[in-house]
C-alpha cells in the first residue's frame, strides 16, 4: 500500500496559491464595496442636499452639506485638478503590483480600502463637471461645523482612504508583511506559524530524548 508523498520544500508554492487567491478576493471585494457605496452616497447627496441648508446630526457633531471640491483637503491644489487623477492612477497601479505577492488578509483589507477610496474620487475626476479629468469631487460630511471650518468636508471615499492608510501604518509597526510573514523583534521574518512539524520535528524530539536514555 503506497502512501501519499509528504509535502517538502519543493511543494510549497501550490499551497501558497490559496492564501494569495483569498487575499486578492478580499482586496477586490472590499474595493468594489467601498466604490459602490461611495457612488451611492454621492448620488443621494446630490438628490437630497442640493440647494438645501446643512443638515445637523448628533447634536452638531456631524453636518451634511453638499460641496464640490476641485482640489484635495482644504482645497489644496484647486488650480491643478488634473494632477490628482494621475496620482490616483499611479496608486491603483502600485496596488495592482502589490497584489502579485499579497498573502496577508489584514493587508488585503488595507489595500482594498485604499483602492476603493481612490477609485471613488477618480470617478468624480473623470466623469463629473466641469470636464474629463478636471471634475470636482462631491463631498458631503462636515465635522463640528456646517461649512468645514473645523475639518475639511469629506466623503466616504476619503474615509476609506484614511482608514486604509492608518491600517497599513499599524501593520507596518507590528511587523506584518504583505506576503503573510511577520518580522520579529530582531528583524528576522518568519511565517505566522513557525512551529516545526513533520519529520524534522520528530527527529528533533528523538535526538533530544537520546541523552536522557543513555543517562
Amino acid at each position: 500500500m503506497t502512501t501519499a508523498p509528504t509535502a517538502g520544500p519543493g511543494t510549497t508554492e501550490p499551497a501558497g496559491r490559496t492564501p494569495r487567491r483569498r487575499a486578492v478576493v478580499v482586496l477586490v471585494s472590499i474595493a468594489l464595496l467601498a466604490l459602490l457605496t461611495d457612488l451611492l452616497t454621492k448620488h443621494l447627496a446630490l438628490q437630497l442636499l442640493d440647494d438645501r441648508a446643512p443638515v445637523r446630526l448628533l447634536g452638531g457633531v456631524v453636518y451634511l452639506t453638499l460641496t464640490r471640491n476641485s482640489g484635495a483637503a482644504w482645497s489644496i491644489g484647486a488650480d491643478h485638478t488634473w494632477v490628482f487623477p494621475l496620482i490616483t492612477i499611479g496608486v491603483v497601479g502600485w496596488i495592482s503590483w502589490m497584489a502579485v505577492r499579497l498573502r496577508s488578509l489584514p493587508w488585503a483589507v488595507s489595500l482594498g480600502l485604499v483602492l476603493g477610496g481612490a477609485l471613488g474620487n477618480l470617478t468624480d475626476r473623470i466623469f463629473r463637471a466641469p470636464g474629463h479629468f478636471v471634475g470636482h469631487v462631491v463631498d458631503m460630511v462636515s465635522l463640528f461645523d456646517p461649512y468645514g471650518q473645523v475639518w475639511p468636508v469629506f466623503n466616504l471615499a476619503d474615509s476609506c482612504l484614511v482608514s486604509g492608510v492608518l491600517l497599513a501604518v499599524l501593520l507596518e509597526l507590528t511587523g506584518r508583511q504583505r506576503d503573510g510573514r511577520r518580522v520579529g523583534a530582531k528583524g528576522d521574518a518568519a511565517p505566522a506559524d513557525a512551529t516545526p512539524t513533520g519529520p524534522v520535528a520528530a527527529g528533533s524530539t528523538k535526538a533530544d530524548a537520546e541523552p536522557q536514555e543513555r543517562a
